[in-house]
């Protein structure tokens, strides 16, 4: 470069960033839409087939093969070569390939083989229809495209990063592609979601059909093995073991869970078991994984993909109708070349069976040149054909061909040896030319109808490569977690009450109660003023605190009765508020404002009770009743900005409590969501019943077992293995089960004895084969079932209650039939229930398998809905498998 030449970076940096962005969008990083690979994926899969033998090859040996087409190190192919072989789509892979669920890398290249699966060999290659390019060097042809024949990139996902953008395509379902891909042959709307290998749980609310700005939501399923134990059986898309693991002891560190232990168990199939610390809730501690772990991860997807060399943004619908249409062409160019294939061997086939039958070959005999042979044969061979150019006659019995002799097909026809003339067999010639019409019949009557050809094509995929590839990720919409709600008690609260301090590094001072580090805490002091302060170690609130605790944010049921003497006029106000909504660190009066004000009584009541307290005013006043009782139930609860009634206009000396009334809330109804298991007051689920102070919730369970639980937001029950549940009332419980030892049918009724709450009771025997047919808490029980006896099906009524009386929770019951229960319902007459009851399975039917059954004798699966208010009703049938 000379001295004096001037360079501009501004215009180098330009024009190498821009070969350089392109260079690694459309060379490295993004999928082409047309097959869905990137380079080194697509030349992994040409040097494999290139390498083809039906035999596994070394991993090592494929690196190197590859090496001749993609201009980068053996690292990176290698590494993408084990991600294809860990999808199990298009690589069958034999020795250690490293495990999606543990992260444990493959083993080293020339320890492990790999080889292409049927189906890549069916739907991935066809020299015909590919394009083709000169390698990098210049010394081999390499694919443009691989003309792939399924929507490779939905069903493996795809994840890159290039300079200026990103793409993220989250892998599909094998199966639901094939169907959806129909459905856009047919014109039929359809929907795809994503499906991971690792199983688990998506919320697809927010996918926005996989383009740029949606989002899912993946969870693991954990499983609660017993009240101390948690399983992670099933992963995340993308985490691994290790830092799930990882997760949760920094999550247990951070005081946001408590567990004792985290084992990894996992072997062929994934679990992770957490041991809780005792008394620690596992509804909780399994909603607080989610919230803090990652057993919960939210994806972004961004589906990007190269059309005609350049990026474009698409949602996974439109890929999938482009893919469609990719593969629909495919196919007709395959037919195409079939036809002209099947064409040209008709023809040569026809003009073999003229040059032979009617020996022309014998015409040659006399020629003395080879241009007098070709001469020779042409004369002889339009004797009996008729070429397109010519314009024969209706009555001309000659073979019409479908193209011109050209000069090739009579040096072919020279070329036939003389052992296969003497040999030579019409009646097969015949066959064989009858096949070839016949299969060129059905190629042009599929090019005709090529939807109805495209549609049989996948369907054809489906039936031979289908199985075993069902969803495993299940679709599911998750419930928002409120993190303030599950988080664990990490830190300890204290109050200094005179000062006015509060904080959790006040140990010398007095114990409230135990919070979290997130927690908001609410205080009130002796001069009627109270403030919401974030939780910290020690925080000034005003000398001279009443009452402090923890405050949870939208709570209508804690109510604060208060008595203020009003400094301006003297006077005595009572007021009951709730306070939903703060701002917080803001310092708010509850009194009229007038500076002396003071709080004279104050209680917190968390479900809204009133109080009736006793009021004994100053022995100097003028009043003529000095002692007086003054119940806050007489009170409307508002908000905290009311003024209040005046209790009296003289002054007070003394008040006390007499006694604290019930819950003037009312009581509170709550629901079930059939989906989550968790209980709820958003009128979501099934109705469970109104709840006031003290009131427990029963539950029956499908397996025979019952337990009674304290009223809490915070629970989930497992709604697939319930078969009642409702405000307990003491109830009466009725059920029929069968008694696996002794081969009978039992009826028992019973009341709940047991006192423990949270614990499970069987209130059925142990026997092996035990199993419970239905129980119910209707107070006039009556059911309907039917039996096989003596080779044939009866049907029989029975009034429980009147069948046995009330017996203990652990009684055997009385006997009811010897032969197994077909079917059993509760009748209509069964209608009245106690209090508010609500059957989980309404309907059930499972085929008992032990009962045999004649060969016409089938059994039908019906369903209704659970009922709000309503239990068992006329026709609910159920039946059990054993």
């Amino acid at each position: 470069m000379a001295a004096n030449q001037e360079v501009f970076l501004s215009g180098m940096y330009k024009e190498y960033f821009l070969d350089y962005a392109s260079y690694v969008i459309l060379e490295r990083a993004v999928p082409g839409i047309i097959d869905g690979f990137k380079p080194v994926q697509r030349r992994i899969l040409h040097s494999m087939k290139q390498m083809d033998d039906g035999r596994f090859h070394k991993v090592a040996n494929i690196i190197g093969q590859t090496m001749q087409y993609h201009p980068h190190g053996d690292a990176a192919i290698g590494a993408a070569l084990v991600n294809m072989g860990q999808k199990n789509l298009l690589i069958d892979t034999q020795g250690n390939w490293g495990d999606i669920h543990t992260g444990d890398s493959a083993a080293a290249p020339r320890y492990i083989e790999a080889r292409l699966t049927k189906f890549a060999l069916e739907v991935a290659f066809n020299p015909q229809t590919t394009e083709w390019q000169m390698s990098y060097d210049g010394r081999k042809k390499e694919p443009i495209n691989l003309p792939v024949k399924f929507p490779m990139v939905l069903t493996s996902g795809v994840e890159g990063i290039a300079v200026g953008l990103s793409t993220k395509i989250l892998p599909h379902n094998f199966q639901e592609l094939i169907k959806a891909s129909i459905k856009i042959l047919e014109d039929k709307r359809f929907k795809i979601y994503p499906d991971f290998q690792q199983g688990g749980m998506i919320d697809v609310s927010e996918y926005n059909d996989g383009k740029r700005g949606g989002r899912v939501k993946v969870r693991a399923r954990i499983e609660q093995i017993d009240k101390n134990t948690l399983a992670i059986k099933e992963l995340p898309y993308g985490v691994t073991t290790n830092n799930l693991i990882d997760s949760v002891i920094k999550a247990n560190e951070k005081g946001q869970i408590k567990i004792k232990k985290i084992t990894d168990n996992t072997a062929k199939e994934v679990e992770v078991r957490v041991d809780l610390a005792p008394g620690v809730s596992p509804d909780v501690t399994m909603d607080a994984l989610y919230a803090f772990t990652n057993c919960e991860i939210s994806i972004s997807p961004n589906a990007c993909v190269i059309i005609n060399d350049k990026p474009h943004f698409l949602t996974v619908s439109e890929i999938l109708k482009i893919c469609t249409a990719q593969t629909k062409e495919l196919l007709r160019l395959e037919l195409e070349i079939k036809k002209s294939e099947l064409e040209e061997k008709w023809h040569m086939s026809s003009l073999e069976k003229i040059f032979i039958e009617n020996r022309i070959y014998r015409d040659i005999e006399e020629c003395e040149s080879w241009e007098e042979v070709l001469i020779a044969i042409q004369e002889g061979l339009e004797k009996f054909v008729v070429t397109p150019k010519d314009k024969p006659k209706k009555t001309d019995k000659r073979i019409r061909l479908l193209r011109d002799i050209t000069e090739d097909d009579l040096v072919r026809l020279t070329e036939i040896k003389i052992k296969r003339i003497s040999k030579y067999n019409t009646f097969k010639a015949d066959e064989l030319i009858a096949k070839i019409e016949e299969d060129l019949k059905q190629v042009k009557y599929d090019l005709a109808h090529l939807t109805e050809f495209a549609i049989a094509y996948y369907e054809r995929l489906l039936e031979k490569f289908g199985k075993g590839r069902e969803r495993r990720t299940e679709i599911s919409a998750f419930e928002t977690i409120k993190v303030r709600q599950v988080v664990a008690n990490n830190a300890k609260l204290y109050v200094n009450y005179k000062e006015g301090f509060i904080g959790t590094g006040l140990k010398k001072d007095e114990f409230i109660s135990e919070c979290s580090d997130i927690s908001d805490i609410i205080a009130f002091t002796k001069d009627g003023k109270f403030k919401v302060v974030r939780i910290s170690d020690k925080v000034f609130i005003g000398k001279n605190i009443v009452h402090a605790a923890v405050w949870k944010k939208g709570d209508d049921r804690t109510t604060y009765n208060m008595i203020y003497v009003d400094a301006g006029t003297g006077k005595s106000m009572a007021k009951r508020f709730n306070i939903k909504s703060i701002t917080r660190d803001k310092e708010y009066d509850l009194t009229k404002g007038v500076k002396g004000s003071k709080a004279l009584y104050f209680a917190a009541n968390p479900n809204g009770e009133s109080e009736k307290v006793q009021i004994l005013l100053s022995p100097t006043c003028s009043a003529k009743k000095k002692n007086f009782e003054f119940d806050f139930a007489d009170l409307a609860i508002k908000g905290r900005a009311s003024q209040g009634n005046i209790v009296t206009k003289y002054p007070i000396r003394k008040v006390s409590l007499i006694e604290k009334g019930k819950s003037s809330l009312g009581s509170e109804k709550i629901w079930m969501d059939e989906v989550s298991g968790r209980l709820n007051k958003d009128e979501r689920g099934i109705y469970i019943g109104a709840f006031d102070t003290g009131n427990q919730i029963i539950a029956i369970f499908k397996n025979g077992t019952y337990e009674i639980q304290d009223l809490d937001l915070n629970k989930k029950f497992d709604a697939d293995q319930l078969l009642e549940i409702k405000k307990w009332d003491n109830d009466v419980i009725s059920a029929v089960y069968y008694e696996g030892d002794k081969g009978w049918v039992m009826v028992k009724r019973f009341q709940v004895e047991t006192s423990k709450v949270g614990e499970r009771f069987s209130f059925i025997t142990e026997s092996k084969g035990s199993k419970l047919y239905m129980a119910t808490l209707h107070k006039e029980p009556m059911v309907s079932y039917s039996i096989k006896a003596k080779g044939a099906k009866q049907e029989k009524s029975l009034n429980l209650k009147e069948f046995i009386d009330v017996k203990g929770w652990k009684a055997l019951g009385n006997k009811l039939e010897e032969a197994k229960i077909l079917k059993i319902s509760l009748d209509s007459k069964a209608e009245e229930i106690v209090g508010h009851s609500t059957s989980i399975e309404a309907v059930k039917n499972v085929e008992n398998e032990d009962a045999p059954k004649s060969k016409n004798e089938t059994t039908k699966e019906t369903s209704t809905k659970s009922k709000k208010d309503d239990s068992l009703t006329a026709g609910d049938t159920i039946e059990f498998d054993f």
